[in-house]
């Protein structure tokens, strides 16, 4: 059994569903597809739910059917698919936002994850009913069923033992596919959940896993995993094959091509992954797997936008290590702001982070207890396996705030 996914930008539109038709057609193996919602409708549904909790539903329902609804409905036709495709889960999602309208109580990440789970509830429904229509016997799986979990809404956790059980009822061999959604869930009261930003690739690495499945591709843009962002660096290298460990510290440098808490699943059984071009399917495209005989042997180059630096200093002169390192990581994991560099002195920490909504909120929370002052809008850029030749090309930087030397990588936070 193999499991595929394919990511927002490879079901982007009508043309890109006939290419994972394609690809799908010519695999002969029982399969499971994981679906991330179509294009920029994940940023639509973000859109959609601002608009209720500042109490403009009727905006909200206008742009769900400018922004979502339509470009669904398009597809649709362009599929030669029936004209009341998708009109169930239209109606599911016109009524998740207006009862979200009279829940506004409930908080953000609750709403958030009722509503923008839709995404991939609508992707999945289309790319099961063209698959139908095609020829291939596909089956359409509801993740909300299968997939158990805590009610950390928008960072869920997942119950694995009972999502297991439910997932290896739900996959009962008597299809040829399965068609699931990556990135949702549900807790124990049925309520949706979402796995994080970009959980899709988690979701099919749990696929994998509690399938025993023969291995795992992710259906990306790009060849394969390079070792620089191709759109800033024309010369970027693919890396044919990678470690578990190599993967995993590329991708929690802030390496955009898989998730960070994809391999681990697969790491478990050792199930290989494959990530390999939409457009060209029989490109081999790069392997992670347990050992690799080549190995990174080149330059590999992050470049992290948008982070910010926050410098905590004691309100006493206290030094920063008697207990006051728990308290600062501790706020910091409250409003999930995710460290990315650190660096220390007697009363002073300064770490490097995301930015995400909660940033204010944050610094607020730090405040009640520390100094804090803090610069955003920055640019950090990670060399792994670097060389004087790579550093001498980049080049040097203005406004450098911070940098990072050990024996293999540096790291460098500039404005």
């Amino acid at each position: 059994m193999l499991v595929y996914k394919f990511g927002g930008a490879s079901v982007k539109d009508s043309d890109g569903i006939r290419n994972l038709g394609s690809i799908v057609s010519g695999c002969a193996e029982l399969l499971c597809v994981v679906v991330s919602a179509m294009g920029k409708t994940t940023n639509a549904l973000e859109f959609v739910v601002d608009e209720v909790l500042d109490n403009r539903l009727t905006n909200a329902l206008d742009k769900l059917e400018e922004l979502v609804i339509s470009c669904h409905r398009l597809a649709i036709s362009e599929l030669n698919l029936p004209a009341e495709t998708l009109d169930s889960e239209f109606e599911a999602l016109r009524t998740a936002v207006t009862e979200a309208d009279r829940s506004r109580g409930d908080g953000y990440d609750k709403i958030y994850d009722g509503i923008v789970s839709y995404g991939e509830i609508l992707s999945s429904s289309l790319v099961c009913a063209y698959l139908d229509s095609i020829g291939v016997d596909a089956e359409w799986i509801d993740m909300r069923r299968m997939l158990v979990t805590d009610s950390n809404y928008r960072e869920a956790n997942v119950v694995l033992r009972e999502s297991e059980r439910r997932l290896r009822t739900g996959i009962d061999g008597r299809h040829r596919v399965y068609v699931l959604q990556g990135f949702i869930g549900a807790n124990s009261e049925g309520h949706a959940t979402t796995l994080g930003r970009e959980g899709s690739d988690y979701s099919a690495a749990l696929v994998g896993n509690m399938l025993n499945a023969d291995s795992v591709t992710i259906w990306k843009d790009v060849k394969g995993i390079l070792n620089a962002d191709p759109r800033v660096f024309h010369d970027a290298t693919l890396i044919k094959e990678l470690t578990y460990y190599d993967a995993v510290e590329l991708a929690y440098g802030g390496a955009q091509v898989i998730h960070p808490k994809t391999i681990r699943p697969l790491e478990n059984k050792s199930i290989p992954l494959y990530v390999r071009p939409y457009e060209q399917p029989s490109f081999p495209g790069s392997k992670i797997c347990a050992e690799s005989t080549a190995g990174i042997d080149i330059p590999v180059i992050i470049v992290r936008h948008n982070v910010v630096l926050i410098s905590i200093g004691t309100l006493d002169f206290s030094f920063v290590m008697e207990g006051g390192m728990q308290g600062i990581f501790a706020i910091l994991e409250r409003y999930r702001l995710k460290v990315s560099m650190i660096e220390c002195s007697a009363v002073r920490v300064s770490v490097v982070v995301d930015n995400n909504r909660n940033l204010n909120d944050a610094i607020e929370a730090l405040r009640a207890n520390y100094r804090v002052s803090y610069n955003d809008g920055l640019t950090l850029l990670t060399i792994r396996q670097t060389n004087d030749e790579t550093e001498r090309r980049i080049g040097a930087f203005r406004d450098t705030l911070m940098v990072q030397r050990t024996r293999k990588t540096v790291k460098i936070l500039f404005k």
